[in-house]
């Protein structure tokens, strides 16, 4: 399996104004927004990506915008990537919202949360996370397990992948933080993810990216070859 960049879409007008934009159309980058797609390129300069796989949604489009057209890559649009259906609360200011009674369920038990003409957090993330494992799927079958991909989508959508990369409740994921912009990282394995990065604004990406494999010699008699599935004990040693 192949290692997944996580990117949140840089700031739109939405997030500017304090509106929950939803499934709301033609939400675009604000200039801060630009900037950091603008920035992107030299974020992941150094990082050898083996495909984009994008939330049909305009500005996340818009945010792998120029890493797109850097490396000349093409991005494929995944519906099951797509934002929260808010239903009645697209559009709404978020000051009114948690006056709502469906707030607080949304913020201390999101598996029961189901917004008003719209789906279900635990609905977002059994079709977010089956979308990103069937990208992974494919990409490792095309380049490898030492494939890397990126991925770009919302916070809500980010942080239930992730969730469900370290094994945790979806009532839960609201301790996870994805500011937009940010970059996490998820390595997929046979048996289990490896979560490198959360909500990371550094620069320097090089270090998720896996070693090239080396050819496969004969295990030792007796001992079985390691498994890039195990955890290191003790910790790893960096790259």
């Amino acid at each position: 399996m192949s290692t997944v960049i996580l990117l949140r879409h840089g700031k739109s007008t939405a997030n500017g104004s304090g509106i929950l934009a939803g499934r709301s159309p033609k939400v675009n980058l604000d200039d801060t927004g630009r900037a950091q797609a603008e920035k992107l390129v030299e974020r992941l300069d150094g990082v050898p990506l083996s495909g984009l796989v994008v939330s049909p949604m305009l500005r996340c489009k818009q945010t792998v915008g120029p890493l797109a057209a850097a490396r000349n890559l093409e991005k494929t649009v995944e519906p099951g990537l797509s934002e929260v259906d808010y239903g009645d609360w697209t559009g709404k200011e978020l000051k009114h919202l948690a006056k709502e009674p469906l707030w607080r369920v949304v913020q201390a038990h999101a598996s029961a949360a189901v917004f008003p003409g719209g789906e279900g957090l635990a609905q977002m993330q059994a079709r977010s996370v089956a979308a990103v494992r069937a990208h992974d799927r494919r990409i490792s079958a095309a380049y490898g397990d030492h494939a890397v991909w990126r991925l770009g989508s919302h916070g809500d959508v980010i942080k239930s992948i992730l969730a469900d990369a370290l094994g945790q409740h979806l009532d839960a994921f609201q301790r996870i933080v994805v500011d937009p912009a940010s970059i996490s990282v998820v390595r997929y394995t046979e048996t289990r993810p490896f979560v490198m990065r959360v909500n990371d604004h550094g620069g320097d990406l090089r270090g998720i990216v896996p070693p090239e494999p080396k050819p496969e010699g004969k295990p030792k008699r007796g001992k079985k070859a390691a498994s890039s599935s195990d955890a290191v004990v003790g910790g790893t040693t960096g790259p």
